[in-house]
């Protein structure tokens, strides 16, 4: 449920404010993404949207899922995580730095495109890349996905 309200809000941009997804990879406490946007697009402007729009969104369902063991928790540590930063009054969900790496090279697209899609099997959560749902792997590897991604080729 959490994943999925983060895939809406990438084809949400992608689909009303230009940004083009080439890679992604949601794992169980972090995002790899590889994005560009349309000329006269600024992306960190929809990161920033995005940002903004999941993290209420997913404290809401977060505090409204009685069913999520560690809701008290997270909602105390959300609370807490904002608190501790002036630049918010009530929460924080997502940290405030992204760590951005501009891919001018190939070598650098296929080797941020291999390390993101093999991150759930570093983790030990599937064998092989494409066995990862919330990944473009899959798609790379010839098969549908769960969100379209322009090709890295």
């Amino acid at each position: 449920m959490y994943k999925e309200k983060f895939i809406e809000s990438l084809e949400y941009c992608r689909d009303n404010k230009g940004l083009q997804i080439y890679a992604y990879c949601i794992m169980t406490s972090h995002i790899h993404l590889i994005l560009g946007v349309e000329e006269g697009k600024n992306l960190s402007d929809v990161i920033r949207d995005v940002k903004s729009y999941t993290s209420k969104e997913l404290r809401e369902i977060i505090a409204d899922n009685k069913q999520e063991s560690r809701r008290r928790w997270m909602l105390w540590m959300f609370e807490l995580a904002g608190k501790r930063n002036k630049r918010n009054n009530r929460f924080q969900f997502w940290q405030q730095h992204n760590h951005p790496i501009e891919l001018s090279t190939n070598e650098m697209m296929e080797q941020r495109l291999d390390y993101i899609h093999n991150n759930p099997v570093a983790a030990g959560f599937v064998n092989e890349p494409e066995n990862w749902l919330w990944s473009s792997a899959n798609q790379y590897a010839g098969n549908r996905g769960r969100l379209e991604v322009l090709y890295i080729e």
